[in-house]
């Protein structure tokens, strides 16, 4: 017997299926990852195709059967289509990135309030450019990697004890993670992790303010974040998103 669901979703992405239907990724707001058959929508009459398009955030009616891989959605209405993110490729550019992460990184069905806001929160801020698209993914993808059970323990090292500073370089490695200075010294194994990007991650995960970054530091604390992820979910294939709009 099916469950007639009522939520708030973010559609993680789409495809054509058949000659008129449309398969869907939503991350909902109660039932987390759902996939879900829009039957019809690719027709000229029906006006689900632009409400469930990618990166929209909507309310949707699905009948929900736990023995079936496919949900079937009967009615979805538009709360925001962000215009302006969708008129930005940078914007357009990590924004998909991040779908991209809830897509890989979260299993079918299983609830997460927390991410959904999260990720509903995220968008906002790129829609009204808070900060700049990179460092919004940057701390969303910090966020995620929390949320998903992979905490990153960036503030003491984990051979001494040590209160690391952001100000300071770093040692790192994958079975330790991070070190102060000395140990890095006196420790064989660690790569060194340079002062303006072990800033960079201590303040995503502390949620500081950041200022006046280049971008090259930016863009290496987004590839650390991604190997990082790789080090620890070996199915993890990486971030394609980020290439696809080069």
């Amino acid at each position: 017997m099916s469950e007639i669901i009522k939520t708030s979703a973010v559609v993680l992405g789409k495809m054509n299926y058949s000659d008129s239907s449309l398969i869907v990724t939503l991350y909902t707001e109660h039932n987390g990852k759902v996939s879900a058959i829009v039957k019809g929508a690719r027709s000229p009459k029906s006006k689900l195709s632009m409400i469930v398009d990618t990166l929209n955030h909507i309310e949707v009616i699905f009948y929900k059967k736990e023995s079936r891989e496919l949900q079937i959605v009967s009615s979805a209405d538009l709360i925001s289509h962000y215009p302006n993110i969708k008129s930005d490729l940078e914007s357009t550019k990590y924004a998909f990135a991040v779908l991209e992460l809830v897509r890989n990184l979260t299993i079918e069905n299983e609830s997460n309030n927390r991410l959904f806001k999260g990720l509903v929160k995220i968008l906002d801020h790129f829609e009204n450019k808070k900060e700049t698209p990179a460092i919004l993914f940057a701390r969303f993808f910090m966020f995620l990697i929390t949320e998903t059970g992979y905490e990153m323990m960036i503030d003491k090292c984990s051979i001494c004890g040590k209160q690391l500073l952001p100000e300071q370089s770093a040692g790192y490695n994958f079975s330790s993670g991070f070190v102060c200075n000395e140990c890095l010294q006196s420790h064989s194994g660690f790569e060194k992790i340079d002062s303006e990007l072990f800033k960079f991650l201590y303040c995503l995960k502390n949620k500081k303010i950041l200022n006046g970054l280049k971008a090259k530091i930016i863009d290496d604390g987004n590839s650390f974040l991604e190997r990082y992820v790789k080090e620890h979910i070996p199915d993890f294939k990486g971030i394609q998103s980020l290439n696809l709009f080069k």
